[in-house]
């Protein structure tokens, strides 16, 4: 039914094609809990799978980790092939790479904490204007004085340096209070405390790991474990965002290629934007307008499409909306929005039927052969080839163990780096004003005392000398009156 150069989503009317050609156009996931999501995002992960297209997504919830075994028939997943015309469907267990940020579920996943950058991980820590600033100087210094920030007790170390010589920097990189200091402190603890010290150090991620594909030709699916991330939703969103970037500064360009390089499933996409300062908003814009250059496609997964600031909206050809429940006022407006991003059907009301859809049908407008979206297509989703649902702890040790990635990324490492730097140089310092005590000690046990005794002798000679210059001094003047 489909051809190589599309992926076949489900079938209304028509069938309903994804053109590979315009899948870095980026996309929309949306609908409300239940009604389907989850298999979507299935299915067009196990489509880019087959076509040589490498993807990562995050599994919030753990269900879409049985993308890894071959599904298992069911009565409800045949009809629904047999209704859609599906006439090739089988079961088929796609290749895919566990990732964890903790390292529990999957490979660690790590990076630099001067990969992060001061801006997302100001956003991260949650700082105000004036304790972003100081964050920004910090790093400023350690590039200056060329010390590497790897983990979270270099970025302490440095900040704990500056504090205690802020009198000597404030000179050259204006002031910074230690109470503004303190309060980073404050806030590093605590993400360290919830598990987050886990995403900084080394061996950093090598993106490349992510662009792989199985010895069949396939696409790896990289799947992030997030069910535990979850419960820090600025990490995870950080963690993203700053994958995102990462891939945009490294990936070189590829121009108008016939398929993406890489698929990225962004789910929960309104943590990314919810109280995100502008400076922020304005790099996930960037991002998303410029990386479909490099051959990669961003799909943002949520639950209404009033979730993604309009600017980042804009620029999504290719969606897919389940069904939204219209039971308050706030919900009915979400309707309405959400109709408005689709080319109408004359063939329905858009703002209707996105009320009606069951389970598993969706409302899909992708962009055709000439890059123009289609009209909206009430559409019936095809069943995945894949398990529905989680995998055991067994298969899980499996998948990892016969891993490319086995043993890359289990061991930590802790070269010198600015913890070090700033340990050795205080060690210095010590010495160094141990050696001058000493020295001050040895002089005041010799020089006072000679110099008291040569003070004596010079004063002796400087009163004799005048004693004697007087007594001359005198016989002149009385020879002078008696002339004697």
């Amino acid at each position: 039914m489909e051809s190589a150069k599309q992926l076949f989503i489900g079938k209304g009317n028509v069938p309903v094609f994804l053109n590979l050609k315009y899948a870095n156009r980026h996309g929309l996931i949306a609908g409300a809990t239940g009604t389907g999501k989850t298999v979507t995002l299935q299915i067009l992960a196990e489509g880019f799978s087959q076509r040589g297209v490498p993807v990562f997504m995050a599994d919030v919830k753990g269900d879409l980790a049985g993308i890894s075994q071959p599904g298992v028939t069911k009565d409800f997943l045949e009809k629904r092939a047999a209704d859609i015309g599906l006439d090739d469907y089988r079961y088929q267990a796609s290749p895919v790479v566990l990732w964890d940020l903790f390292g529990k579920q999957g490979h660690p996943l790590r990076t630099t904490v001067a990969e992060v950058g001061s801006l997302l991980l100001a956003q991260l820590l949650d700082l105000n204007d004036t304790q972003e600033g100081v964050l920004q100087v910090a790093f400023k210094i350690a590039a200056d004085q060329e010390m590497l920030l790897l983990d979270l007790k270099d970025l302490r170390s440095l900040l704990s340096y500056i504090s205690e010589q802020a009198s000597e920097l404030s000179a050259s990189y204006g002031n910074m209070s230690k109470s503004s200091i303190g309060a980073i402190q404050r806030r590093l603890l605590v993400l360290e405390e919830q598990g987050g010290g886990h995403l900084f150090g080394e061996p950093a991620l090598d993106l490349h790991e992510f662009i792989r594909m199985s010895a069949d030709g396939r696409g790896h699916i990289n799947l992030l474990a997030a069910d535990k991330l979850m419960l820090q939703p600025k990490l995870y969103a950080t963690f993203l965002l700053w994958l995102l970037t990462q891939l945009f500064k490294e990936l070189p360009e590829v121009g108008d290629a016939a398929q993406p390089k890489l698929v990225f499933f962004f789910d929960e996409a309104h943590l990314l934007f919810d109280d995100a300062p502008k400076a922020l908003l304005d790099r996930v814009e960037q991002v998303v307008r410029l990386i479909r250059s490099k051959g990669v496609g961003i799909y943002f997964v949520t639950q209404s499409p009033s979730d993604v600031p309009n600017d980042v909206l804009g620029q999504l050809g290719n969606r897919v909306q389940h069904a939204l429940r219209a039971f308050t006022p706030r919900d009915q407006k979400a309707v309405r929005v959400a109709a408005q991003t689709f080319r109408a059907n004359p063939a329905f009301d858009t703002s209707q039927v996105i009320s009606e859809l069951g389970i598993g049908e969706a409302l899909v407008s992708t962009l055709d052969e000439k890059g123009i979206p289609t009209v909206v297509e009430r559409t019936l989703i095809r069943p995945p080839a894949s398990r529905l649902g989680t995998i055991t702890a067994k298969e899980r040790a499996d998948i990892l163990a016969n891993s490319f990635c086995a043993g890359r990324y289990d061991v930590l490492l802790d070269r010198e780096s600015a913890h070090e730097q700033l340990q050795a140089r205080a060690a210095q310092m010590k010495v160094d004003r141990e050696k001058e005590a000493e020295l001050e000690s040895v002089a005041r046990k010799t020089t006072p005392g000679r110099g008291r005794k040569q003070q004596g002798i010079v004063e002796t000679m400087v009163k004799s000398m005048a004693r004697s210059f007087g007594r001359k001094m005198a016989r002149g003047l009385i020879r002078s009156l008696f002339g004697r």
